[in-house]
């Protein structure tokens, strides 16, 4: 049923084109679906790869002070022991006894149900442990469970005296991973924000134990990744950064601080910025029985470091870049995405297929192929192709006309302002490298 709201029509107009543009699916939905799980079909998988790739980069390929590790999903379970997740990683739950439905007790407002509306009609808190279990080996029993790890920052604490000990990092430094995580949501809700399955980028920052410094860098790294999401289009009306109240901290954190955006739905977490203080490595040091303390060669000294863990999500930092370039310009819908996050990248037509516009396009499109990708669009009129174009965010389209044979140029068609530039072919890849760093 469609929403008389604005913000309410807006998230399902997102929804709606990310199904019908081929970005997110329902997880198994010819068999009804899974709740709390999506796909990514072709444009939504090439959209959050360029976004992960971006953190990557910004976060370790271009940093001499980050390395990065992929860990294992499956982990021994006396790391969950150790980081107390077996213990208390849970959410108070209750059920509606009128209409079955089950929800988290503390996102209930006024004692009423949210999907029926009756109040007062609740079972006893329970405490429900997120972590989804499974068993390693031919048995299922006790000796063989073990857990789908519901955050990767653990597998980074895991493998710290690997790290240290085989790569050339000193105090400060940080170990980056993206990878997959996994909570048995009571409720997932809001299309792809609250997930059972989704994919962390997450970096932890090592520094010295000195809460000065552990201070220092808490405020570079709120200030560097705020700055992140601005720098790949994120509006900064949209974007804010909050730091927690002290009752909010977990018992391990000095400080903590959100990156909220504006979504639809409300102002919701994209990622964040946690100082962990030296409770990880101690905690793994006292279950593993291995001292996981770092020496510091210039001051003959041992120590925990203290970490600095910035945490974001790639499904919703996704879901966020796609709401914040979502537009509706009269007759065509627009996706604004930043050059470097756009899952196509250019688009090549021949006007008609007649008078050798197609083999000049179709080469012009197997040029342009090997650097970016691309996207060829023979049918229907120009116009129509240049809307669909625009619905999923590429920012140029070149098309190949009856001149172009002729006077050896195309037509280049800029996505934001529509504006349609004559450009040489031998200087067409030259162009678009050029304009695709670009900020809209």
């Amino acid at each position: 049923m469609a929403s008389n709201k604005p913000q309410e029509q807006k998230m399902q107009q997102i929804v709606s084109l990310c199904r019908r543009r081929a970005f997110i699916f329902q997880s198994s939905e010819i068999y009804g679906g899974l709740n709390g799980c999506w796909d990514y079909g072709p444009l939504g998988v090439e959209l959050k790869r360029n976004i992960k790739e971006a953190w990557w980069k910004d976060m370790v390929t271009r940093r001499q002070d980050i390395v990065g590790v992929d860990c294992s999903i499956l982990m021994n379970p006396k790391v969950w022991e150790a980081s107390g997740h077996v213990n208390s990683f849970t959410d108070p739950m209750v059920d509606c006894t009128q209409c079955k439905g089950r929800f988290r007790a503390d996102h209930i407002v006024n004692n009423q149900c949210p999907t029926c509306g009756t109040k007062d009609k609740f079972t006893e808190v329970r405490h429900f442990n997120l972590m989804f279990k499974t068993y390693v080996g031919a048995l299922e029993d006790g000796s063989a469970q073990t857990y789908l790890r519901p955050e990767t920052c653990q597998g980074i604490f895991a493998n710290f005296d690997n790290i240290v000990s085989t790569s050339r990092v000193k105090v400060p430094f940080g170990i980056a991973q993206i990878g997959k995580a996994f909570r048995n949501e009571i409720n997932p809700r809001n299309f792809t924000f609250r997930s059972r399955e989704f994919e962390q980028m997450e970096m932890e920052f090592f520094c010295a134990p000195d809460p000065k410094e552990a201070e220092k860098w808490f405020e570079y790294w709120k200030a560097a990744r705020y700055d992140w999401y601005l720098k790949y289009g994120i509006k900064k009306e949209n974007l804010h950064l909050r730091p927690h109240e002290a009752s909010e901290l977990a018992h391990y954190a000095a400080g903590c601080a959100d990156i909220e955006y504006d979504f639809p739905f409300g102002r919701a977490e994209l990622e964040g910025i946690a100082n962990r203080t030296d409770y990880d490595l101690k905690a793994h040091s006292k279950m593993c029985g291995k001292d996981l303390s770092y020496f510091d060669q210039p001051t003959n000294t041992r120590f925990y470091p203290y970490v600095i863990e910035p945490s974001a999500g790639a499904d919703r930092a996704t879901l966020a870049f796609l709401t914040d370039a979502y537009e509706e310009e009269g007759e065509r819908t627009v996706l604004h995405f930043h050059p470097q996050i756009a899952p196509v990248k250019v688009g090549v037509f021949p006007l008609v297929n007649k008078d050798g516009m197609e083999e000049l396009a179709e080469k012009i499109f197997m040029g342009l192929k090997e650097r970016w990708n691309c996207f060829y669009d023979d049918k229907g009129a120009v116009g129509r192709r240049y809307r669909r174009q625009d619905e999923i965010g590429t920012p140029f389209c070149v098309t190949v006309d009856g001149e172009s044979a002729a006077k050896q140029s195309v037509t280049i068609r800029a996505r934001d302002s529509m504006a349609q530039e004559r450009v040489a072919i031998d200087q067409v890849e030259t162009y678009l490298a050029l304009h695709l760093r670009g900020v809209r």
